[in-house]
């Protein structure tokens, strides 16, 4: 069985000679409980349904971890011990824990660089948005519209404010930023490619993606530093480089954080890359060994990761409350309707979501906010939890770390889930807005600029918090998932229901309803 598997895999279970990722995946988080609340970690083990219920599980995280400032900290690292503990990596036929891959002899990666054809172009920044490219006060206004409709939070606003009125942040030619997952479609490479960052961009070998982040370098300012198994020279012709440049995350693990310590300068270190089903989990963790490891080796890295909206958090209590107020002033309307389905349903749709406050230690209350979408299943869940956690971990040891909710996307990963794509089309009917991919792009990029720069942002180890969770809670743009006033999950069939069929009138009838 071992040499059919390379590189990292989930652990296989004794009983069965297979790999569950349901089994590690409850492993994990009911470690993770077990420092703080080991009724839940106990129950975690004994859940016979993960697949469905796991959302219960997640939200004991962040009940657990609002309570007292400490157990974030003891949560994460709990959490992530254990996952480093459990993965395993095969190679040669050989199985190695995770934990222990950093001492396997690594085949040297060695370094192309490319350097765009535009570098004499002043950096510049603008929003792509409905057609409309924004700048200036234009932009402005639409941050002001976004922040009166509760699309992104007060701090969101803020920090794009004051990046627009810092122009000059936007020369990234004193940075190195390192991309895992650079040809991501909702990654920022565009935009750092026309502000003369030095990008090392890590993607899996493969000629349509180096052709795309070929091609987007060149037309740019910026410097490439790409990684190849083979010696190239700097002449050798695009046609070439695409067919062998790349590197593997999931099987190159080790060689690829071998390359990176090797790097001289300052590494910015971006966790963006994704997977389908369980090979996120696995990606998530090939990219937080190399982070965590080039980190210790080079300790001034930052860190930066992008946080899904479709998730559970602990948020301020002034955002509980602006939920609150929605149900409460409902339309006559929304009302009848959203009543009569939740009964018809035994309470099973447009359940009203949670505006419990939870007290913490500092002497401050948090609520929760559960955006949890089921059909994205526990293992997306768990990829974005693992990061939480490292960002958790690693902003309370001192190290700089970006870590921003991004908003909604209709990236070609989303839309090709017939659900989710007909959900996010119909997300009006609740006053959640779904973003394309390029306005995302824009925002997250220089959100990720802003985090850079600005000495305030509390990307900065330096600046003080209250608690270690309000890092997930300033610059949040969550497209208005946060507040609104069901349970996200019990009001998606009804926002996918009207994504399906959104150009007919009979819809609309039903939208002018909800406004009455």
């Amino acid at each position: 069985m071992s040499n059919s598997l390379d590189g990292l895999q989930f652990p296989i279970q004794t009983h069965t000679g297979k790999a569950s990722s349901s089994k590690t995946g409850q492993q994990i988080i009911a470690d993770a409980l077990s420092p703080v609340d080991q009724t839940s970690s106990s129950k975690v083990m004994n859940e016979k349904n993960w697949r469905k219920n796991y959302p219960i599980y997640f939200k004991a995280l962040v009940e657990n971890g609002i309570k007292t400032t400490q157990n974030p900290i003891e949560i994460a690292k709990a959490g992530l011990e254990s996952a480093a503990n459990v993965f395993e990596f095969y190679r040669d036929g050989q199985r190695h824990a995770l934990k222990d891959i950093m001492t396997l002899s690594a085949q040297s990666l060695h370094t192309v660089t490319i350097r765009g054809e535009n570098q004499q172009k002043t950096p510049e920044w603008s929003v792509p948005y409905q057609g409309k490219n924004l700048q200036g006060a234009a932009l402005l206004e639409q941050i002001q519209i976004w922040e009166d409709t509760g699309i992104i939070e007060p701090s969101h606003a803020q920090a794009l404010r004051t990046v627009e009125a810092h122009p000059e942040w936007f020369d990234l030619s004193d940075r190195t930023m390192v991309l895992f997952g650079a040809a991501s479609e909702a990654g920022p490479l565009t935009w750092l490619s026309q502000w003369k960052a030095n990008i090392v961009a890590l993607d899996l070998p493969n000629t349509r993606v180096w052709d795309k982040i070929l091609n987007t370098v060149k037309n740019g300012n910026a410097t490439l530093y790409a990684p190849s198994v083979e010696v190239l020279d700097e002449q050798t012709p695009f046609e070439v480089l695409k067919e062998k440049l790349g590197a593997n995350l999931l099987t190159q693990t080790p060689e690829i954080a071998q390359w990176l310590i090797q790097n001289k300068q300052q590494l910015d270190l971006a966790a963006i890359a994704y997977l389908d089903g369980e090979k996120h989990v696995r990606v998530s963790m090939a990219m937080d060994t190399i982070m965590h490891y080039v980190s210790q080796k080079k300790p001034d890295s930052s860190l930066m990761y992008m946080c899904t909206p479709t998730d559970v958090y602990a948020v301020p209590k002034e955002v509980i409350e602006g939920s609150s107020e929605k149900f409460k002033h409902r339309s006559k309307g929304h009302q009848i309707f959203s009543k009569g389905i939740s009964t018809i349903t035994q309470n099973h749709f447009f359940q009203e979501n949670s505006h419990q406050l939870i007290q913490s230690d500092n002497g401050k209350q948090y609520g929760i906010a559960d955006c949890l979408v089921v059909e994205q299943g526990p293992n997306y869940a768990l990829a974005k939890r693992l990061q939480q956690w490292r960002a958790t971990l690693a902003r309370h040891q001192g190290q700089r770390v970006i870590i921003n909710i991004a908003p909604s996307t209709t990236t070609h990963s989303v839309t090709k889930n017939p659900l989710l794509k007909a959900a996010f089309n119909g997300a009006s009917l609740f006053d959640v807005e779904a973003f394309s991919p390029e306005t995302t792009n824009a925002i997250m990029a220089a959100l990720w600029v802003h985090d850079l720069r600005h000495s305030e942002s509390l990307s900065n180890p330096e600046r003080k918090m209250d608690h270690p969770l309000e890092l997930m809670m300033e610059g949040a743009n969550h497209g208005g998932l946060w507040r609104v006033p069901y349970l996200a999950r019990t009001a998606l069939p009804f926002a996918a229901l009207y994504g399906f069929i959104d150009e007919k009138l009979p819809v609309k009838k039903v939208l002018g309803f909800f406004k009455k």
